[in-house]
């Protein structure tokens, strides 16, 4: 089976890992995003599947646009299968007809709920007690395909953005392999989605870091932990912003936006609408995460009444 895998950041690494090593299967070709400015100096950087990718001797293709200008270096490829994971581009019908077999896309949600480009991020933020990855055929629309197989996992508590990717990038290797030795085997079946149960989500913006603690605990809870990588919640602190990294709901009340505690034995603790979040874990500008009662071991935040 000559397989075609199209994937972009570090979530995508373990599904293409899996490919690789899959008896029977052959990784003819990597498309990844173009190498992009990165760090302080600004260097270009390959993509974590681009580097993965020519460490295993695949070829990689990086087009802008790969429905205007990658679709000959498919055609040529000639593959069985394309699959997908967190490519990053929309797939034009042309490209979708190119694998007979078809095009299988691995989503880090419990379709149809979280489509769109953030569905971890998401589904931490609107407080979903679990999370998942489905294995998906391709459509001309955004992850509106039939569904193959789907595996779920709790959301821990305080869990962010970042750990939950590392753990469903995983699952969703795991899960890929079981999807084509189910195609192989026959009994794979598909599964169309419920647009009843459908929910889109918007791309993450720099703006979303601005916390609005009028809201309920639980809310400005998962913004906080949902955001952490990109582009995490700040609050100001005197003359710096403060990242505030990871955070879990307690007990408490107060003006929301208040400190209710902020020194080195209970913490950084901020009123909400409703309730209150205690912060664990917080970064200063160009310092180092930490835990925010080694933080406030040498700064201080004042306390409002």
């Amino acid at each position: 089976m000559r397989i075609v895998f199209m994937g972009t950041p570090q979530f995508a690494v373990p599904a293409l890992e899996a490919l690789i090593a899959l008896d029977g299967a052959e990784v003819v070709g990597v498309f990844t995003q173009p190498d992009r400015p990165k760090g302080r100096g600004n260097k270009l950087a390959m993509s974590p599947v681009k580097e993965t990718a020519v460490k295993a001797g695949i070829p990689v293709f990086q087009p802008e646009r790969i429905r205007k200008t990658g679709v000959d270096d498919l055609r040529n490829l000639q593959p069985d299968l394309c699959v997908t994971a967190a490519f990053g581009q929309i797939l034009s019908q042309e490209i979708l007809d190119i694998p007979p077999m078809g095009n299988i896309n691995v989503h880090a949600s419990l379709l149809p709920k979280h489509r769109g480009s953030a569905p971890i991020a998401h589904a931490i933020m609107a407080g979903d007690r679990k999370a998942g990855v489905t294995t998906m055929m391709m459509d001309a629309g955004i992850d509106t395909g039939d569904m193959l197989l789907k595996a779920e996992t709790e959301i821990g508590e305080g869990e962010t953005c970042g750990e939950l990717t590392e753990r469903l990038s995983r699952i969703g290797a795991e899960l890929l392999v079981r999807t084509i030795e189910a195609m192989r085997a026959g009994t794979l079946k598909r599964i169309p989605q419920n647009e009843a149960e459908m929910t889109y989500d918007q791309m993450l913006t720099k703006e979303m870091g601005i916390p609005d603690f009028t809201a309920d605990a639980d809310k400005v809870c998962g913004l906080i932990n949902g955001l952490n990588p990109w582009p995490c919640v700040s609050i100001p602190a005197g003359e710096e912003w403060l990242k505030l990294l990871r955070a879990v709901v307690t007990e408490g009340s107060g003006k929301a936006g208040s400190y209710i505690a902020a020194d080195p034995k209970n913490g950084l603790v901020i009123a909400c609408g409703k309730g209150a979040v205690k912060v664990l874990e917080l970064q200063a500008p160009g310092g180092k995460k930490m835990r925010a009662e080694d933080y406030l071991r040498g700064h201080s935040l004042v306390i409002s009444d």
